[in-house]
């Protein structure tokens, strides 16, 4: 006789919200390693949500145009990066406020995903690759709470690559320079402007990427409401994680948890109220935002160049 979640007693909820962390915190991880590398050259990026959306359509289009999901990832990716890098370039001109440009650019990025993306709307492109890490176990909803995109597991060596050349590389330490002092970058001969611009276009990169995962793997399509306001929820996140990728890795898992937590809850019968956990995330993230407010602990950890710090 099959079984259901409820048989597995008091472990389906928990696998139930693991599976879904898994694949729920992908967006959020690539949107939040890309804030993370803008922020950290000085510049916020609040367009991340309409790069989002744009590399999901990019995505979504040209994976079904060729019949590759890595293309179409790779085309996200370049999406994004086009945003990322007319945003710095924008953002580089004299008297421009990184945030109201970042507004603009979302709702850039929306509009034209959805004009260019409504031929995708009922086409059926190519899923990305999951390798399944359950294959031990002879329960079906443990192989499937343990089916993981490939993704996730690259955003993870991503996190941990980004810490990396923070902590230990000439690159990250021009980054950190650039973000925490212009003037003291002018004295060591950098460009920070440039720096900023680069750093910009390949945190829209990653972002384009979060996008791609979006449409070709979960949900695994293209629609107009496909981000739900994640990109605009990483920021958040990167703050409550101060600016630290493996903290970004954690605390994206913390988001796409409580994201899972709805559907959890259906899988075991509970259904009375079954959408107000739909709004879990975006509890969370109020919250995260109130206690990260505190004049003395809002900023540790913060470049110094930030928007948002002066």
């Amino acid at each position: 006789m099959e079984q259901t979640m409820s048989d597995l007693g008091i472990w389906a909820v928990p696998l139930a919200i693991l599976g879904g962390a898994i694949r729920v915190s992908t967006p959020f991880l690539f949107v939040s390693l890309g804030e993370v590398l803008t922020e950290r050259s000085g510049r916020i990026n609040l367009g991340l949500e309409g790069t989002l959306v744009f590399g999901a359509m990019s995505g979504y289009a040209i994976a079904f145009l060729t019949g590759s999901p890595w293309a179409g990832v790779l085309a996200a990716a370049a999406a994004g990066a086009f945003f990322g890098l007319i945003h710095g370039l924008i953002c580089s001109l004299p008297r421009v406020n990184d945030i109201a440009i970042g507004i603009a650019m979302m709702i850039l990025g929306m509009g034209l995903a959805f004009y260019f993306g409504k031929p995708f709307v009922q086409p059926v492109a190519p899923d990305l690759p999951a390798i399944s890490f359950g294959w031990w176990s002879d329960l079906p909803q443990v192989r499937a709470a343990l089916q993981v995109n490939v993704l996730f597991l690259i955003g993870g060596v991503a996190a941990f690559a980004l810490w990396w050349m923070f902590r230990a590389t000439r690159v990250g330490l021009i980054i950190r320079v650039v973000g925490d002092s212009t003037d003291a970058a002018r004295a060591m001969g950098l460009r920070p402007a440039l720096i900023r611009t680069l750093a910009t276009a390949a945190g829209g990169a990653f972002a384009g990427v979060g996008g791609a995962y979006l449409s070709l793997y979960y949900p695994g399509s293209w629609n107009e409401g496909l981000s739900s306001g994640q990109g605009l929820m990483a920021v958040a996140l990167v703050i409550f994680a101060r600016w630290n990728p493996i903290a970004c890795f954690g605390a994206a898992l913390l988001f796409g948890g409580a994201g899972a937590l709805g559907p959890a809850l259906q899988s075991v019968g509970v259904s009375e109220g079954y959408y107000l956990y739909y709004a879990a995330p975006y509890v969370l993230t109020l919250g995260v935002l109130i206690a990260t407010s505190s004049p003395r602990q809002a900023m540790t950890g913060a470049p110094g160049e930030l928007s948002i710090t002066k």
